[in-house]
């Protein structure tokens, strides 16, 4: 008897805790990827393994759908591999430790892998079932969405035949994903030159950012500490001489920076001036922010006077100039979906090295080429600094179609079913239909999935009833698509 052999839907609950038993972080699908082909073997069905590991799995429409158009059944095979400070779970070698606790499915202290395990539980019981009418079905697990999303990016698209895609990677229970933003990851280098300058080093430290995802929470407006830095340095230069020494800051590009620390030197008899200068800076910042960032705090600290390397006075005016003056945030809202976020870049991570400072950047729209114009302006601004952009990755958008028909139906099912009207949503952030789209325009994609809480941490939940009513609905839209 498995921890979960007695929930409803009871086959889509044993499928989850049988992926539940098979090591699957990102990077490390191997065991995964042969479990699925495994599994296509014992029901008979016919299966490809590509060359990276991705897995699809062919099954003939059942009795009257048997010349309906193939549907596709698409998720990941990687999960997050993260775990409590004091847990001693291997993720290459041991099952996962599953719960039940008010009305939802976890794993003790670790993540649980709804993301993406529910994916591949729906699928495998419709590949499984002898009773749930559907079109022939088309089932794709791809390896690595969780960091690149290179599964996405290897698959072969020319052996789908299908072309309504039902990519269940949600997380908001009655959430109807209809597009996301394409995106690049790339880096602004600033070359630096260096001269000795004797007088005080002042240290200030911004840190207590919300900081957050740059897709999802990037219209929050929430405080970056890299570009509050660029702001204070700015202010202060045009009263007080000094030399900047170095400024390091945030830690992923696709995070809003949560802490900055930039170093300073100066006649040391200007040092209390720019503390008392700075701290007026930060109460008129902080009263800006209206209270949004409650934990925000930028202080200074004077060190000994002594003979410091530190930016010649050219170097010092490019970086302050570029760190202040660089676009960042919200660029422009969706027009077609109200409240959507288009196009948006987020200042991520600073770092400065012996001849250069490097500023990264998770830039995001889905239209392409407002990508693009972003780009270019970051590139303005570095040229005007001396420096130059970087091109590290990019990923197309998976743009609103307004003629879906999947959406259509999907939305019609559900408000005969429930009630209601679903949530139809663009999604600021990647997911693997912006690939999927990227390499055949005419996909026809929705992303859905059953209520999950926390994911990517040790508290990632698997809400019970979600999961039956989300079920219970992908049968009844398979049996629409006849």
């Amino acid at each position: 008897m498995g921890v979960l052999s007695n929930l409803e839907p009871k086959e889509v609950f044993e499928n989850f805790e049988a992926l539940s038993m098979i090591p699957r972080r990102t990077f490390r699908d191997e065991k995964i990827s042969d479990f699925c082909v495994e599994f296509a073997k014992k029901h008979g069905l016919e299966y490809v393994q590509d060359h990276v590991g991705n897995v699809i799995i062919y099954k003939p429409g059942t009795e009257g759908y048997e010349n309906s158009e193939p549907v596709i059944l698409q998720g990941h095979m990687d999960m997050v591999a993260s775990k409590t400070p004091d847990s001693d779970h291997d993720f290459d070698t041991d099952p996962l430790d599953l719960f039940i606790e008010d009305g939802y499915v976890g794993a003790r202290n670790t993540t649980l892998g709804g993301d993406d395990g529910i994916a591949l539980a729906y699928a495998m019981t419709v590949l499984a079932s002898d009773d749930i009418p559907h079109p022939p079905i088309e089932a794709v697990f791809t390896i690595d969405e969780e960091i690149g999303m290179g599964g996405a990016e290897a698959l072969d698209v020319s052996m789908l035949k299908g072309r309504k895609i039902f990519n269940i990677d949600g997380e908001l229970d009655g959430v109807l994903n209809v597009g996301c933003a394409g995106g690049t990851v790339c880096d602004v280098v600033i070359p630096v030159s260096r001269r000795e300058r004797n007088g005080a080093k002042v240290t200030i430290r911004a840190h207590g950012y919300l900081g957050g995802h740059s897709g999802n929470d990037i219209q929050r407006q929430r405080g970056n500490a890299i570009k509050d830095m660029g702001r204070l340095l700015y202010d202060l230069s045009k009263k007080i001489d000094f030399s900047l020494m170095s400024v390091n800051g945030g830690n992923a590009a696709n995070v809003i920076a949560q802490y900055c620390t930039a170093e300073v030197v100066m006649s040391a008899d200007r040092a209390e001036n720019f503390v008392s200068r700075l701290n007026d800076l930060v109460e008129v910042m902080r009263s800006e922010y209206q209270g949004s960032e409650p934990d925000m705090v930028i202080e200074a600290e004077i060190g000994e006077e002594d003979t410091y390397d530190v930016f010649n006075w050219e170097c010092t005016v490019n970086v302050i100039w570029y760190m202040y003056g660089a676009i960042d945030g919200v660029q422009a809202m969706e027009r077609n979906v109200p409240g959507a976020v288009e196009s948006s870049l987020n200042t991520g991570i600073a770092v400065t090295d012996n001849d250069s400072v490097d500023v990264t950047y998770q830039v995001r729209s889905s239209i392409e080429s407002k990508r693009d114009e972003m780009v270019h302006r970051l590139g303005l601004w570095s040229e005007i600094v001396g420096g130059h952009v970087v091109v590290q990755s990019a990923y197309p958008a998976w743009p609103y179609n307004p003629e879906s028909e999947l959406r259509a139906v999907m939305e019609e099912t559900y408000r005969d079913m429930f009630g209601s009207d679903p949530e139809v949503s663009v999604i600021h952030a990647g997911l693997e239909g912006g690939i999927l789209m990227g390499k055949n325009p005419d996909f026809d994609i929705v992303t859905f999935g059953p209520e999950m809480l926390n994911v990517h941490t040790p508290g990632e939940r698997l809400n019970i009833e979600s999961t039956r009513k989300n079920w219970e609905y992908l049968k009844e839209v398979l049996a629409r698509l006849k």
